[in-house]
């Protein structure tokens, strides 16, 4: 532990590849490797990335009165915390999840799954702590809470994920964007957060640096760091908690109402979560500002922090920004007042004391590649 930060139970064979080791939601973390951003990122795109994502929360939610006495109950509970349907989400499926807070901001963005005897939620490891509390305080009269510290996380993204992972899971080839599956000590999901197809497989400490380094020795695969994960959301246009959504954003001015499934908008279940007058209003009404994606001109990427301007106003501020190796330019995401949120929108950006234009463009930069 250096600084107070801990470290990845694959610390060690992270800095025998290379990895620039940086601090990052509390743990040291490679942001790169030898290869450099650029071509982890289009070695993602074009092949497989291996990223270990073992700082984020991995909890299992199980049902108190026995292994499927009252998994109703879980679920009535689980979905009472956000805005997301959980009754309907079948055995070996999972769905992207928000808490939400009394004012209809977002806690934390998350998966979970539904594993028939028990849910399997995992959360962003700058909010895991806040995130287990909170379940913990709503549904410990239904649920055990249980943390996950005994497994590792990785993630295989890319065209060539599939191949990849095959020769050692013979089974995900069966798998489809967002099921479930495990196999033995392995549990596997499929879907990511690069746009590209891909998967996350947990597994026990004591097996994840061998079953890493078997797929390190795989042609296809690079590991990949925090810089080129970055640049690959990005370019997805997904959000990163703690920059594009927060406590003040909510689903909907965030470009997230495709996760409020109907079934919580109206009839029986709608409503019910926390901030649901705020949330169900902007559904029915428009937010008064927009997540858009931005393309400045020029090859100068603008960053987070950037004051965006309309005329003489200022607008917005950059949440996330850099530069999309994939479409070869700089690219970034803000929040701007409905009525400048059209793509082609002219609006300028301050660098250095200077306005340089950028005009509103549609997300995602890149297109996605899930196998549906």
């Amino acid at each position: 532990m250096a600084d107070g930060l801990l470290r990845l139970g694959l610390h060690d064979l992270h800095v025998a590849l290379g990895g620039r080791m940086v601090p990052f939601a509390g743990y040291e973390m490679p942001v790169q490797y030898p290869a450099g951003v650029m071509k982890e990122h289009l070695h993602c795109r074009a092949a497989a990335g291996l990223f270990d994502v073992s700082h984020m929360g991995q909890v299992i939610l199980r049902p108190r009165s026995g292994p499927s006495g009252d998994m109703a109950a879980l679920v009535t509970g689980f979905e009472a915390l956000m805005p997301v349907d959980v009754a309907g989400l079948a055995r070996g499926r999972q769905r992207y999840g928000l808490f939400t807070n009394a004012t209809g901001g977002i806690l934390d963005d998350l998966m979970f799954a539904n594993r028939g005897d028990h849910l399997f939620v995992v959360v962003n490891a700058a909010c895991k702590a806040a995130d287990i509390a909170h379940m913990q305080a709503h549904l410990s009269a239904v649920a055990e809470v249980i943390p996950v510290t005994d497994r590792a996380l990785l993630a295989l993204q890319g065209p060539l994920a599939e191949r990849a992972l095959a020769r050692l899971v013979p089974q995900v080839t069966a798998m489809r964007f967002m099921d479930v599956g495990v196999f033995g000590d392995v549990w596997v999901s499929r879907s990511g957060y690069t746009g590209e197809d891909g998967f996350e497989i947990s597994l026990p400490q004591a097996q994840a640096e061998g079953f890493a380094r078997q797929l390190l020795a795989m042609a296809e695969v690079l590991p990949i760091g925090l810089g080129a994960r970055d640049s690959l959301r990005l370019e997805a246009g997904l959000c990163l908690y703690g920059h594009d959504i927060d406590t003040t954003t909510s689903p909907v001015e965030a470009g997230l109402g495709w996760a409020i499934q109907k079934s919580r908008r109206e009839g029986p279940r709608a409503g019910g979560f926390p901030g649901a007058e705020r949330i169900l209003g902007e559904l029915r009404d428009g937010p008064a500002r927009l997540r858009v994606g931005l393309r400045p001109a020029g090859r100068a990427p603008m960053r987070d922090g950037t004051a965006l301007y309309d005329g003489d106003a200022q607008v917005g501020v950059i949440c996330s920004g850099g530069f999309g190796p994939s479409v070869d330019g700089p690219i970034a995401m803000a929040y701007v007042p409905r009525a400048l949120a059209a793509p082609g929108t002219a609006l300028t950006g301050e660098v250095r004391g200077k306005r340089l234009p950028v005009s509103v463009a549609p997300l995602p930069f890149h297109p996605t590649s899930y196998k549906r």
